[in-house]
């Protein structure tokens, strides 16, 4: 983070808690206004300096990307030579061989009719679509990165093939060299990339992300990108796209014990904290929030003495005293290396002035604070939840791991 952004997040901070009261400033209980105290200022502020930006620049991705070895640390000349260049790249999309779809106009490399680089991002220029997704792993319980993705609609293309009838599932994969057990694929019915659910953007077959090329190492040239799914389904390096009868999802991730259908939850986690405290003294803690399809309402925290018992048969700790944090509000600078610093419009979610419409958006991440004013020596527990939309609580509605990590984080601390 720049010394820049820094001071942008202390001025807001300061003024944004400030303006919340007693109660947005001390989410824990209550006590005397902290905010007056120079010291609990410069504990919050310190803490809020250490907040990543919104938007995470394409190097500083987390990267869980599969193959040996892995597509972007081939060398450039075989990159080119397999189509991982944007000179090379090609993209088939036909008809499947087993449970065929019938097509008119297929596109293949054989024809010479697949489409290239140069022709996606043309039809760009006339298609193009922006919104803001942040890309998460079904299976880890923090966010791989956020970003504004941008590509043509996938319906797009399909309707190029001039399908005729037999089209339920549209499966799709990318580069992983020649070894069949390295193919990694997903798909979706034909009817979520033809028409989209309400308030979600298309999925898109995506070439930039944060205003500039994907990089290799994030998929690039070009990855597929779904609104609402976990990273399983936005694959990388996409080159075939496969038009399907077959009634059911075919994706790798189904032999590994994975829900196919899951969209991302809402949930959230501290950044990383200390683990001692001095007794009696400010403790500021921050935190992200993962926005899923039911939105974000609240981020609570409740810190437990680890002598006292626990609810009794209260498995997510919905009796437990929760006390409300402060969701910080949209940034002055976002981040993530765009050109200008500045939201391209038109991008879903955001306004012709490039304000966001709603905050927190959905699909993406949040970040939140609180200042607890101290705590008696002993060992304790940080324990953080959100609340979402629908008033389901973490880790409900769905609480199994299968459809997404949600569990509630525990963080032991030590005040002496």
């Amino acid at each position: 983070m720049t010394p820049e952004t820094l001071e942008i997040h202390r001025r807001r901070t300061r003024r944004f808690f400030m303006q919340c009261g007693v109660a947005g400033i001390i989410a824990m209980e209550s006590h005397p206004l902290l905010g007056q105290n120079s010291v609990s200022n410069q504990t919050l502020d310190e803490a809020i300096d250490g907040i990543e930006s919104w938007l995470t620049r394409q190097d500083e991705f987390r990267d869980i990307s599969r193959g040996n070895p892995l597509p972007h640390e081939l060398p450039e000349a075989e990159k080119k030579d397999v189509g991982l260049s944007r000179e090379t790249w090609k993209l088939e999309i036909v008809s499947d061989e087993d449970d065929p779809s019938r097509l008119r106009n297929p596109l293949t490399k054989e024809t010479g009719t697949a489409l290239d680089f140069n022709q996606l991002v043309e039809l760009g220029k006339t298609h193009a679509v922006r919104f803001p997704k942040v890309m998460s792993c079904l299976n880890i319980g923090c966010p791989l990165g956020m970003g504004i993705w941008e590509g043509v609609p996938l319906r797009k293309l399909v309707w190029m093939t001039q399908p005729v009838n037999n089209l339920r599932r549209v499966f799709y994969d990318g580069y992983h060299n020649e070894d069949p057990s390295q193919l990694f694929r997903s798909s979706l019915s034909v009817n979520r990339i033809l028409e989209d659910p309400t308030d979600l953007p298309p999925v898109i077959v995506c070439y930039k992300l944060n205003g500039q090329w994907l990089t290799s190492e994030r998929g690039g040239p070009v990855r597929m990108v779904v609104p609402e799914a976990y990273g399983f389904k936005s694959i990388k390096w996409l080159n075939r796209i496969v038009l399907s009868n077959i009634s059911h999802a075919n994706d790798t991730y189904a032999k590994q014990n994975n829900d196919l259908d899951s969209p991302i939850k809402t949930f959230c986690n501290l950044f990383p904290t200390g683990t001692s405290y001095a007794a009696n003294t400010p403790i500021a803690l921050t935190g992200w929030a993962q926005v899923g399809r039911a939105g974000l309402d609240k981020v609570q925290v409740w810190i437990h003495p680890n002598n006292a018992a626990l609810p009794e048969e209260d498995k997510y700790f919905k009796t437990a005293p929760w006390r409300d944090a402060k969701i910080l509000g949209p940034p002055k600078a976002w981040g993530g290396d765009l050109p200008d610093g500045k939201i391209v419009i038109p991008t879903k979610g955001f306004g012709a002035s490039g304000a966001p419409e709603q905050w927190p958006l959905r699909l993406t991440k949040a970040h939140w604070a609180t200042l607890h004013p101290g705590l008696k020596p002993g060992k304790y527990t940080i324990r953080c939840r959100t609340v979402d939309k629908n008033q389901h609580a973490q880790p409900m509605p769905r609480p199994f791991r299968k459809s997404g990590h949600a569990a509630i984080q525990a963080v032991n601390i030590v005040v002496s």
